[in-house]
């Protein structure tokens, strides 16, 4: 299959792959925190981040395979994707990372959960599988790892193959697929940490994530301006697909929904609750949830616009 040939004819994207941008992101980036703090803290024991981050990812990425094969033409044949390849397709290449990537969300969940599971009479038929597992356990980590930043990163090499459409054809749009991911991906496993992991919201770890908020979101503003000046100084079509930031339904998702909620709304409780932030847990959970809802917002804009101002 010439993807990016064939989709270059035109090709309308519904809303079950805007889901699936969402949720892969998260997947992805939920571990690149977790595992990320885990290797720089040198850590052996598994903590509530590393619960939550390992949950999250397995089931983000099963419901958002789920999307994908719903959304096929005939989704029984869904496995001819996992038989049929071309290297030269961003599309069998990702389909390859992900065939691996899942069932290591999978094994970490394992590895996650085993002092549940011995409690558990009727999962304990899994505790020789953990054993088995656990001489492998870094490099099983080291493996998800790089995965999870090329999961995030490989629905924006996919939808940028889309040379018809200026506003998603960007090489930018990787690297803003990891920065927005790897943002929701922290915000939702911080907090699921603290609510069923009970993780101490004043924790080191809690208290790391905090700290890359901020450089995080600023790279994401950056890339987001580097892809609006690029359509505003660019060809004809490019200045064209330039309006989406300024007239219509996509421009007031854009500026309501990625700049308002998921951008100022994690400032403004910041600020608005001064040095009580840290000890405030509706203004916690409240940015945690303005970063998801951006993360949304900014897959459903890139998607939709870009489709919308096609050349």
């Amino acid at each position: 299959m010439e993807f990016t040939m064939g989709l270059s004819e035109g090709v309308a994207w519904p809303w079950p792959i805007a889901v699936y941008l969402f949720l892969a992101g998260i997947s992805g980036g939920s571990l690149v925190v977790a595992l990320a703090i885990r290797f720089f803290k040198g850590q052996t024991a598994t903590t509530p981040l590393y619960k939550a981050a390992s949950l999250i990812s397995f089931v983000t990425i099963a419901l958002g395979m789920l999307c994908l094969v719903l959304d096929l033409t005939n989704p029984l044949f869904f496995w001819r994707i996992l038989v049929f390849y071309n290297f030269t397709s961003v599309m069998s290449i990702g389909v390859i990372a992900l065939c691996v990537y899942i069932p290591l969300t999978a094994v970490l969940c394992l590895y996650a959960f085993e002092d549940e599971i011995k409690i558990i009479p009727a999962l304990n038929f899994l505790l020789p599988i953990i054993t088995m597992l656990k001489p492998v356990r870094k490099p099983c980590e080291v493996t998800a790892l790089i995965l999870a930043a090329a999961v995030c990163a490989y629905t924006g090499f996919l939808i940028s193959a889309l040379i018809r459409f200026p506003l998603i054809n960007t090489a930018v749009l990787p690297a803003l697929f990891i920065a927005s991911g790897v943002s929701a991906g922290a915000a939702a496993s911080k907090m699921l940490s603290v609510f069923l992991f009970k993780e101490d919201m004043h924790s080191s770890e809690l208290k790391i994530l905090h700290g890359a908020e901020w450089p995080i979101m600023i790279a994401e503003i950056l890339f987001i301006c580097m892809i609006a000046m690029s359509l505003a100084t660019g060809n004809a079509g490019a200045q064209s697909a330039f309006a989406a930031f300024t007239s219509g339904v996509w421009a007031n998702l854009f500026w309501i929904g990625v700049v308002g909620v998921g951008f100022l709304g994690p400032i403004l409780l910041n600020f608005a609750t001064g040095k009580t932030f840290s000890h405030s847990a509706k203004a916690f959970y409240l940015s945690g949830v303005c970063a998801i809802s951006g993360m949304m917002c900014l897959r459903l804009f890139i998607l939709y616009a870009g489709q919308t101002y096609a050349i």
